[in-house]
Order: structure tokens, then C-alpha cells, then sequence
């Protein structure tokens, strides 16, 4: 039996919970129109904060502070790249999850039925 589960395979309440707070930390920090932006360039892929301020069109400094939140949380790595800081979205779930909710979005905005 794996750690976490009970004999009939459900989460124990506890762990289901921290679960559950972690998914609602990482929907809170991608409500900001500016790090969702963020998001949306570096799931096409790597790029440096000069990037990035021209991809979102915020200011530098401002662009640098969400950068900073999004990296004390583990959904972005960074890499050196000379004297440049190149980012990256952590992994796929989170690439698929800034796409949905965008796509999300232009149901709404286009009045396109839902589908699963």
C-alpha cells in the first residue's frame, strides 16, 4: 500500500488537504494578469527578463518582482546563460494548465460552447 492511501485506495484527509492548498497557492499566484502573461510566453519556451518585459509589455522591475514570486515557487527554473538569467516553466502540468485556462478564456470571450 502506497504512502498517503488507505486500504481502499482514497487519500487520507490530511494529505488530501495539503493537496488541495498547494493547487489553490499555484491557481492564486497564476491570477495575476501579469505572471499568467509570463506563463503564457515561457510555455512556448525559454527567455531572458528583456524577453519577457517586451512579451507582457509590464516594466522591467515589475516583470523582475513576478519572476522572483514565481520562482520562490517553484513553477519556473532559471539558468545561467552567460551574464543573462534564461526562464522556464517547471514541467508540462503547468504549461497545460496555463493553456486551458487561456483557452478557457476565449470560450467565454467568443461565446463558443463548452466540450470536453
Amino acid at each position: 500500500m502506497s504512502a498517503g492511501a488507505d486500504p481502499a485506495g482514497a487519500q487520507v484527509p490530511q494529505e488530501r488537504g495539503e493537496r488541495l492548498e498547494v493547487a489553490a497557492s499555484v491557481l492564486a499566484l497564476l491570477a495575476d494578469r501579469t505572471r499568467l502573461a509570463l506563463m503564457e510566453r515561457l510555455a512556448r519556451g525559454e527567455a531572458d527578463v528583456t524577453t519577457l518585459t517586451e512579451a507582457c509589455g509590464a516594466a522591467r522591475p515589475s516583470v523582475s518582482q513576478h519572476l522572483a514570486k514565481l520562482r520562490l515557487a517553484g513553477l519556473v527554473t532559471t539558468r545561467k546563460d552567460g551574464r543573462r538569467v534564461v526562464y522556464a516553466v517547471r514541467h508540462g502540468h503547468l504549461r497545460r494548465l496555463v493553456d486551458e485556462a487561456l483557452n478557457a478564456a476565449d470560450h467565454q470571450l467568443g461565446s463558443l460552447p463548452p466540450h470536453d
